[in-house]
């Protein structure tokens, strides 16, 4: 019994090594196994974190491209353009190997190369905006290394190939990194499945491996999804910032065609060739000068004028400032002969790089020009009638002159002259002896004394008074009037309202005093008056004096004006007088109801 149970203890231990050896084995195997299958899903996720990587770098890559190709377009310096374009010609080499090795795989990158076929799919309609991408970044190169100076407008084109392209790329990367993170999400999946069944007792080594290597990773990976989500916002505000910019050029692009139908209808309006050549013409420039039609090749100039050397004018216009533009008058006709003037200006423009025109902008000035020509033809005239009568005023300035010299010669000949040749012969004849006699000869000369002294005083009172120069022109009028009335027998009364006893400046008291001498004489000699009044008035800034008569009075319409040569210049004498002075004249007369003239003179304070 004894060996039996040994017996069945040993077999019952060999059994149990057995199974200890096939657990063992089994657990060793299924850790092998586990280990290999980690291993290798290790070094696939390695992989595929790699391809992750590579993949997102792609998108940095494209807008890093993007970048430094805009740089390009707006960067001046010769040095720094050169440092932008090598900086763009490796930034390409490593998108394209990078591009190639997601592809078909990379030893140096690490890539394997095993792509699904939704990623290859993916790939395969990525690859045309690739290479769209590539070949404009190639061109560009190209172009700055043949001419460092190469400027924007040969440019333009392969940097608009990259702006449209940029964003169409960046939507199907991240199509293509998604893809790769599905992809490798599904085998971590998987993995963790194999894991729960073969090595439920290697928890502990799967946790660690777990903390150690997967979360690390799944850290990483959500980062990249989180750059790429931001990245994708960024993408969407870009795509709708560049329809409101469409938006925008659209509206600009209709404003644009407004007014331009607004300028063919309101404003002359055309459009040539820097040789003259019309282009365009608006609606209002063909009716003005009555076209129906016109041909390509017809000259601005004929159309605006069938006059030759008014032709030539506006060619050489062209011609000279077809560059710089020009703004000025030009003189038109129509097909009726009628002249028209024009206010054009001319304006450079190029709607491309290579077309220039000439924007021609005019407005027809004809009813002003002709103002313009009838004011000046007017101004001219009445220059003329200007000097004409400066020099008839000046001749008869000159002819009273003469006239008075020649009264006052006569007077002092015939009357003063006389008078003292009398004088001295009934001196010589005085005989002292006879004292009856010399008594009566001292009384006759006393009395002709009398006379020569008041010859004097009549002769010395019609130029320049003294009371003027030494009292002011208030006394010297009072002067005037007493002296008048004596000689005349008429009322001739002075009346000072205000008071007023200022002196003003000698140029101004004197033509003061010659305006109412040649008013109180013009009152005594032609207007057969009775009365006459003198009246001064006075305020802070003005001088009133007023001359009033009972006269017969006129009609200051029908008075001879001065360029007739007859009459009228007593009045002209009076009116150059006060404007000599700032001052102002004002005549009011009419038959049978007396003159009357009123000076207002500027008081200088």
């Amino acid at each position: 019994m004894a060996s039996t149970k040994n017996s069945l203890d040993q077999r019952t231990f060999e059994r149990l090594r057995r199974l200890y050896i096939i657990a063992l084995s089994t657990i060793a195997l299924s850790v092998v196994v586990s280990q290999i299958l980690i291993r290798k899903h290790l070094k696939d996720q390695e992989s595929d974190s790699r391809v992750i990587n590579v993949a997102g770098r792609q998108r940095m890559l494209s807008q890093k491209l993007t970048k430094e190709i805009l740089s390009l377009s707006t960067e001046g310096n010769l040095f720094e353009r050169i440092a932008v374009k090598d900086s763009l010609k490796k930034t390409l080499s490593i998108w394209e190997a990078s591009h190639n090795a997601l592809q078909k795989g990379s030893d140096s990158l690490g890539l394997p190369g095993r792509n699904s076929k939704t990623i290859s799919s993916m790939f395969n309609d990525l690859n045309p905006t690739f290479n769209t991408i590539k070949q404009a970044s190639q061109n560009i190169i190209e172009k700055i290394e043949k001419s460092s100076l190469a400027s924007l407008e040969n440019l333009s084109t392969d940097i608009e190939n990259v702006k449209g392209s940029e964003g169409d790329f960046l939507v199907k990367m991240d199509g293509i990194v998604n893809q790769y993170d599905s992809e490798a999400e599904e085998k971590v999946a998987w993995l963790r499945q194999l894991e729960m069944f073969l090595m439920a007792f290697t928890l502990i080594l799967l946790l660690a491996e777990f903390l150690f290597i997967f979360w690390p990773t799944a850290k990483t990976v959500k980062q990249s999804l989180t750059e790429l989500l931001f990245a994708e916002k960024n993408a969407k505000k870009m795509a709708y910032d560049a329809d409101l910019l469409s938006e925008a050029k659209e509206k600009s692009i209709k404003e644009l065609r407004a007014l331009s139908h607004a300028m063919d209808e309101t404003l002359l309006f055309a459009r040539i060739t820097p040789d003259g050549r019309i282009l365009h013409i608006g609606n209002k420039f063909s009716k003005l000068f009555k076209l129906s039609k016109f041909n390509a090749a017809d000259s601005f100039s004929k159309v605006l004028s069938g006059n030759e050397k008014d032709q030539e004018v506006l060619d050489e216009l062209i011609s000279k400032h077809k560059k710089t533009g020009w703004q000025g008058e030009v003189k038109a006709s129509i097909k009726n002969k009628t002249d028209v003037w024009l206010e054009l200006s001319m304006i450079p423009f190029n709607p491309t790089s290579e077309r220039s025109e000439l924007l021609i902008i005019a407005s027809d000035i004809t009813k002003r020009k002709e103002g313009q020509l009838e004011i000046d033809r007017l101004t001219k005239k009445s220059f003329e009638e200007r000097m004409n009568q400066q020099k008839i005023v000046s001749s008869k300035i000159i002819e009273n002159q003469e006239k008075e010299q020649n009264r006052i010669a006569k007077d002092v000949h015939d009357g003063i002259g006389q008078m003292l040749t009398g004088l001295k012969y009934n001196i010589e004849s005085i005989d002292v002896s006879d004292i009856e006699k010399t008594s009566i000869k001292i009384e006759n000369l006393k009395e002709l004394t009398a006379n020569i002294i008041k010859g004097v005083r009549t002769a010395t009172f019609n130029l320049t008074p003294p009371e003027l120069a030494d009292h002011g022109i208030v006394p010297a009028l009072t002067k005037l009037t007493q002296e008048l009335a004596k000689l005349t027998g008429k009322e001739i009364l002075l009346f000072n309202k205000s008071d007023f006893s200022e002196r003003l400046d000698s140029l101004s008291e004197i033509n003061i005093y010659r305006i109412v001498q040649e008013a109180v004489n013009n009152a005594i000699k032609y207007a057969e008056s009775t009365h006459i009044i003198v009246s001064l008035s006075s305020s802070k800034n003005i001088l009133s004096i007023v001359i009033d008569d009972n006269g017969k009075g006129f009609n200051p319409d029908k008075v001879e004006k001065v360029k007739n040569g007859d009459g009228g210049m007593g009045m002209t004498f009076m009116k150059e007088r006060i404007k000599y002075i700032d001052g102002r004249l004002f005549l009011h007369s009419e038959p049978g109801n007396g003159t009357r003239v009123t000076l207002n003179i500027p008081l200088k304070n």
